[in-house]
């Protein structure tokens, strides 16, 4: 995720790759990134936190702790950006008291440029701050600002929602190869149907229980796949999946 932040922020001139250190532990994977960003490249993370304006951490969850326990940020303007899932404010703002903080729940499209991004800001945000970190995110796609509290709602819907998607894509292209098409046909019809239907709603604003009803006509095709969806549970499945989701979310925060 950090890297299609990267990518997006050069392409569109929102940075320079002079104006950009990038920390990472591995010498090869430094190397591949000062060859093909032509960004500046380190291992030491307290050099970037020394000089940077804004700061954005993207690593495991689980290495949030060894990685803050031995960084200062000299500067009390730097803002401070986590993209880390389950890592709250509070943690954050232990970390970094003096600093302002977002954390921020991107997703995996925005390596496309079609991303969705959930930001939270923290008590030392200013407006200036909340700017700047919408400018990040909107270079890979759309942003919306929440409370923290639902972030981690955010985090079940929109931050694990492209697997439920894959796996919908993959099941309609299972269903074609089912039905006698050639996979490669049953795939693109699949990718391109999902992404038809979601641009439709994106753009005209329609309910998407209103899409439905206009494919659905009376005894026809789609309805009579409706009602085996509803059978075995489509959307009641999808309800508790962003749920999981969610309490996991909740549950790496503690």
């Amino acid at each position: 995720m950090g890297e299609a932040l990267l990518s997006r922020l050069l392409e569109l001139g929102v940075y320079t790759p002079a104006s950009v250190w990038v920390s990472n532990p591995r010498e090869a994977r430094r190397s591949v990134l000062a060859t093909q960003y032509g960004v500046h490249v380190t291992a030491d993370n307290q050099a970037v936190a020394d000089t940077a304006q804004v700061l954005l951490l993207a690593v495991k969850p689980q290495m949030f702790r060894v990685v803050v326990s031995s960084l200062t940020v000299p500067n009390a303007e730097t803002l401070v950006i986590s993209i880390l899932a389950g890592t709250s404010l509070q943690m954050l703002e232990t970390a970094f008291p003096d600093q302002p903080v977002i954390r921020a729940m991107p997703n995996t499209p925005s390596t496309v440029g079609a991303g969705m991004t959930a930001i939270a800001a923290g008590r030392q945000v200013r407006p200036h701050h909340l700017q700047v970190a919408r400018q990040l995110f909107e270079a890979v796609g759309e942003v919306v600002e929440l409370p923290e509290a639902l972030i981690d709602a955010a985090t079940g819907v929109s931050g694990s929602g492209p697997a439920y998607v894959a796996l919908m894509v993959e099941a309609l292209s299972d269903g074609g190869v089912a039905a006698g098409l050639p996979r490669a046909i049953a795939t693109q019809l699949a990718i391109q149907t999902v992404r038809g239907t979601a641009e439709l709603l994106h753009t005209t604003g329609m309910h998407p229980a209103e899409l439905k009803d206009r494919v659905a006509s009376p005894g026809g095709t789609t309805i009579a796949g409706v009602a085996q969806l509803e059978k075995f549970g489509f959307r009641s499945a999808l309800i508790e999946a962003v749920k999981a989701s969610y309490l996991r979310s909740k549950e790496l925060g503690n």
